[in-house]
């Protein structure tokens, strides 16, 4: 079962509910979340343990966790991961407060974008009959686009690695957007983090993966208006000085 989107209404075609937080709590506590990771793995989508949150801490043992309740808990992961039914039932049930990644590059990869620029992403994709597979937000601030993988280059320089947005000669052309591929992963839905927040599906793995790059171009345009009105708004809050 996945988190429902709300119908558009008016001419903008506006979302009007995003069912989130609560209902997936509820779902998570009454056995669905069980469930939901089954689904994720009968999609194809390997899965692997994650930790979880320890109150505002990770429950992993390392002080000062910098992704606390975001990280696998075995550095074997990419090798542990797997879309095997009864391995994701026993993790399941002998940690049911953990959380699960799933590993990018080998059957899907994932865009991650900044919320704001997410949400009107996938509004305009709607609105315009494009393809659009599994969507997940996360409580941080963040949207996930589940995709196709896109596979493996020939040439090792076609690699886009995730911390596209961390380098300073692609902060203009890409802002704040992060592409998952190979050697990377992502929380999938039903994650808790620290502060009660929560990873939630807005559209489940029951949606078809599209090819990333009928997605790139909005998801980008957004991430740049997303980035300028930032810009905007800290120069309009910026106290005057005479």
């Amino acid at each position: 079962m996945s988190a429902e989107f709300g119908r558009r209404s008016g001419a903008q075609g506006r979302i009007s509910q995003w069912l989130r937080g609560r209902r997936q709590k509820e779902t998570a506590d009454d056995g669905g979340r069980e469930a939901l990771l089954l689904a994720v793995a009968a999609a194809g989508l390997p899965l692997a343990q994650a930790a979880h949150p320890s109150g505002y801490r990770c429950s992993c043992d390392r002080v000062g966790c910098p992704t606390p309740a975001r990280h696998p808990v075995s550095f074997a992961w990419q090798t542990q991961s797997t879309t095997d039914r009864a391995q994701i039932e026993r993790w399941a049930r002998h940690q049911p407060q953990a959380n699960f990644i799933t590993a990018t590059g080998m059957v899907h990869d994932v865009l991650d974008v900044p919320l704001e620029a997410g949400r009107e992403a996938l509004e305009q994709m709607l609105a315009s009959g494009i393809e659009v597979g599994p969507v997940a937000e996360s409580g941080d601030g963040r949207m996930l686009f589940f995709t196709l993988t896109r596979g493996t280059p020939e040439d090792e320089d076609e690699w886009w690695p995730c911390e596209l947005d961390c380098h300073p000669e692609t902060m203009d052309e890409h802002p704040g957007f992060r592409w998952h591929c190979r050697g990377s992963y992502v929380l999938v839905p039903p994650a808790r983090l620290p502060g009660d927040l929560t990873v939630d599906w807005v559209r489940g793995p029951e949606h078809a993966l599209p090819d990333p790059l009928s997605l790139l171009e909005i998801l980008t345009d957004a991430c740049a208006r997303h980035a300028g009105q930032q810009d905007t708004d800290q120069l309009a809050a910026w106290p005057h000085r005479h």
